[in-house]
């Protein structure tokens, strides 16, 4: 019952920060920081409301998920390798990650930032991940096409 209570208070945390999602429009680079935070926001929000430790911004995680994104278009497939098979790890400690890669959560879709951290914790696996517990950082990227298409990254470190 509290988990769902919890979920509720802050899904209204997370309307009210989310708001102005990409909504299937194109993201400008006006808006890029503003998305990063509004995703961060939202899911210490959850975190917060489960009694778990905020996720701090990694910049090292960051790179390794806009390289991740953009490879993941490049391959035309959402999936966890690199088109060189690298890991999620292997691209964090390659970007300069000091830690261990909790989970690396993942979308290929036009979605709003809403819509999107919601269908993460709609899914089990996904939501482990982000209410890791042991988790304590975490980077957030994507890149989008020119149809639209948004290929989302959101990495955990602990």
């Amino acid at each position: 019952m509290f988990l769902i209570r919890a979920f509720l208070i802050a899904s209204a945390l997370i309307l009210s920060a989310c708001a102005s999602g990409t909504g299937g429009g194109m993201i400008s680079g006006a808006q890029t920081d503003s998305i990063r935070i509004k995703m961060q926001d939202s899911v210490n929000a959850l975190r917060s409301a489960s009694g778990l430790t905020p996720l701090t911004y990694s910049a090292a995680l960051n790179a390794a998920a806009a390289t991740h994104a953009r490879d993941m278009s490049v391959q035309q497939r959402a999936w966890h390798f690199g088109s060189d098979r690298t890991s999620p790890q292997d691209r964090a400690t390659r970007a300069g990650y000091p830690g261990l890669i909790r989970g690396e959560v993942i979308s290929e879709s036009s979605d709003a930032v809403l819509t999107l951290l919601e269908s993460w914790m709609a899914t089990s696996t996904t939501r482990n991940i982000i209410m890791d517990p042991a988790g304590n950082a975490m980077g957030f990227s994507w890149f989008q096409e020119s149809n639209g298409k948004i290929w989302w990254v959101m990495m955990v470190g602990g």
